[in-house]
C-alpha cells in the first residue's frame, strides 16, 4: 500500500483503472459500489477506497501482469498472520481472470498510519511484540518461494542455499567493495560473519520484511489495528532478517523499545547482532546500485558515512 504523488498517474489512467475497480467490486459483491475514491498510484499499484453495502474495501490493481504472484503471496502471509492472532487488513480476494490485470480486494481498517502518532514509544513496543509472533510462524524453504507457492523445486532448502543463490551475498559484498563503501577490514569481517551464518542450523520462519511504522495502522489511542503491506514478506532466518530491516532507521530509544517488546534479552540480542548488522549492510546494496547507476555521488557518500560508523555516539 505504498503511495507516490497522484501526479504520477494521468487522469486517463486513473479513469481506466477506476472502471476496472468498479467492475471487480460489482463482480464479487453483486452490485456497484456507492462510492469509489482514487487513493494513489502506488509504486506498483493503482489504489481505490470503496464504500459498498457489504462494507468498506480497498481495491488494488497492478498494471504489471506479472504481479499476480505478489498478491497471492500477500494473501497467504496476511492469512497466516491473522490466524496467529496478529491484527491485519484481511485480503478477501486476489485474481487475474475477470479483468486483464492482477487485483486484490482488502477489507478497510479504521485508523491512521502510525508514523505521526504521539504514542510512538507504545506503538513500537507493541510492534516488537507482534514481530515476535510473526517470526514464530513456521514456513518451508528460505527466500521468496515458500508455502504460498505450489512450486517446490525452486525452494531453497537451507539458509546456505539461499544466501549463496537467490540472495547472492557474494555479489552484494562485491558491490560494497567496488563502490568503496567499507574499509577492507570491514569487508573481511563481513565475509567471516556470512560464512558463520551459513553454518547455522535453523528452520525458516515468516518475516514481514518491512516492519516499519508506515506499514502499521493504529487507532486513536495508539493501539495497533493492523499490520499491512506484506509485499516484502519472506521465509527466512528469524529474528535476524526481520530485525535487520525493522531496526535500521529507528533511533536508539526506539530500537530498545522494539527489542523489549520482542521479548529479547541482552545476551540473546548480542549473540545475533553480527548477523543483523551483516544483513543490514548487504540489503543496502540495492540502494547503492541504484545510486551508482544514477551517478548520484551525494547519495553514495551519505551511505559511506553511515557505514563508517560516524553516527555511532556510544563507542570509541
Amino acid at each position: 500500500m505504498r503511495s507516490q504523488s497522484k501526479k504520477n498517474a494521468s487522469a486517463n489512467q486513473v479513469d481506466k483503472f477506476r472502471r476496472l475497480a468498479r467492475f471487480v467490486i460489482q463482480h464479487h459483491f453483486g452490485s456497484r459500489p456507492a462510492r469509489m475514491k482514487y487513493k494513489s498510484a502506488g509504486l506498483s499499484n493503482f489504489v481505490f477506497e470503496t464504500n459498498h453495502a457489504e462494507g468498506d474495501f480497498i481495491v488494488r490493481i497492478s498494471p504489471d501482469k506479472g504481479r499476480v504472484n505478489a498478491f497471492i503471496k500477500e494473501q497467504w502471509c496476511e492469512g497466516a498472520a491473522r490466524r496467529a492472532g496478529i491484527p491485519t487488513a484481511e485480503i478477501l480476494e486476489t485474481g487475474f481472470s475477470i479483468i486483464p490485470f492482477p487485483y486484490a480486494i482488502t477489507r478497510s481498517v479504521d485508523g491512521v498510519e502510525a508514523t505521526g502518532h504521539p504514542e510512538r514509544e507504545k506503538i513500537i513496543s507493541e510492534l516488537g511484540s507482534l514481530a515476535s509472533k510473526i517470526n514464530s510462524i513456521r514456513t518451508h524453504g528460505f527466500g521468496e518461494t515458500f508455502d504460498w507457492s505450489g512450486n517446490e523445486l525452486s525452494r531453497n532448502e537451507t539458509l546456505k542455499e539461499y544466501l549463496e543463490g537467490e540472495f547472492g551475498y557474494e555479489a552484494r559484498i562485491e558491490t560494497l567493495e567496488k563502490n568503496r563503501m567499507c574499509e577492507a577490514s570491514a569487508i573481511k569481517s563481513l565475509r567471516r560473519v556470512c560464512r558463520e551464518m551459513m553454518t547455522l542450523k535453523t528452520r525458516p520462519s515468516l518475516n514481514h520484511g518491512d516492519l516499519r511504522l508506515k506499514n502499521v495502522i493504529v487507532d486513536t489511542k495508539g493501539k495497533i489495528a493492523a499490520i499491512i503491506d506484506w509485499e516484502k514478506a519472506t521465509s527466512n532466518i528469524a529474528p535476524h532478517w526481520e530485525l535487520s530491516i525493522a531496526l535500521h532507521d529507528l533511533d536508539i530509544d526506539a530500537k530498545q523499545n522494539f527489542i523489549d517488546g520482542y521479548g529479547m534479552k541482552k545476551k540473546q540480542f548480542s549473540d545475533i547482532a553480527p548477523y543483523i548488522k551483516a544483513l543490514n549492510l548487504l540489503n543496502y546494496t540495492d540502494s547503492i546500485n541504484a545510486a551508482a547507476s544514477a551517478k548520484d555521488k551525494k547519495a553514495l557518500e551519505r551511505i559511506r558515512m553511515r557505514f563508517a560508523g560516524v553516527f555511532d555516539l556510544y563507542s570509541l
